[in-house]
């Protein structure tokens, strides 16, 4: 039998259950969160490390990292060495707009330019002050906590004793003629012309 108001009544009772507690609320501007170590709030670069390969732009998927480089040639430094050229970086920019924070970029990085920082707190007016340049990506480097340590794993492994088979599951004598196993319904399979 469905009792009119039962809903509403157990509606009141978590509030009446709940009213005595301690409201549970961060001041937020005045007292900063504690954040979890592994938080992902903007992509710092390490410009010394970027060679402006593309890789990082090149995989993210939504398309909002913008480099831009240029080509220096270095002297040669002996007689029969040949002149080296290198990339050298000009703009390295990040749309924050279009960031999907997915870490694509970080993870596709093979010289270690790029790193999450847990800065969170880049909030701008209006929507063009979004794209941060490398001056201010270089900036957020230096809030990129240390590693965390490896995790050291077993101490020794123990070797998995090998069991034997049992005499029943050994495989027939050679040349002994062997009809096939019969399948789980209990039919046999069929056998092909030419094969008996």
């Amino acid at each position: 039998m469905v009792v009119p108001g039962k809903g509403l009544i157990d509606g009141l009772k978590v509030t009446a259950k709940t009213l005595g507690r301690r409201a549970v609320t961060e001041q937020y501007p005045d007292v900063q969160p504690e954040l979890a170590p592994r938080t992902r709030g903007v992509i710092a670069l390490m410009e010394e490390n970027c060679t402006s390969c593309m890789l990082c732009a090149r995989e993210c998927p939504s398309w909002c990292i913008y480099i831009d480089s240029h080509t220096e040639t270095a002297p040669s430094v002996g007689e029969q060495a040949r002149e080296r050229s290198r990339n050298v970086l000009d703009r390295f920019a990040i749309d924050f707009s279009l960031c999907m924070y997915c870490g694509i970029c970080i993870e596709a990085c093979p010289f270690d330019a790029l790193f999450w920082s847990p800065e969170f707190e880049y909030a701008e007016t209006e929507l063009r002050n979004l794209t941060h340049e490398k001056d201010r990506l270089r900036d957020w480097m230096w809030t990129v906590p240390a590693p965390q340590p490896i995790d050291p794993g077993p101490s020794v492994i123990e070797p998995i004793e090998a069991t034997e088979a049992a005499p029943s599951d050994a495989a027939p004598a050679a040349g002994s003629a062997s009809a096939p196993a019969p399948r789980e319904g209990g039919s046999t399979p069929p056998i092909a012309e030419g094969e008996e």
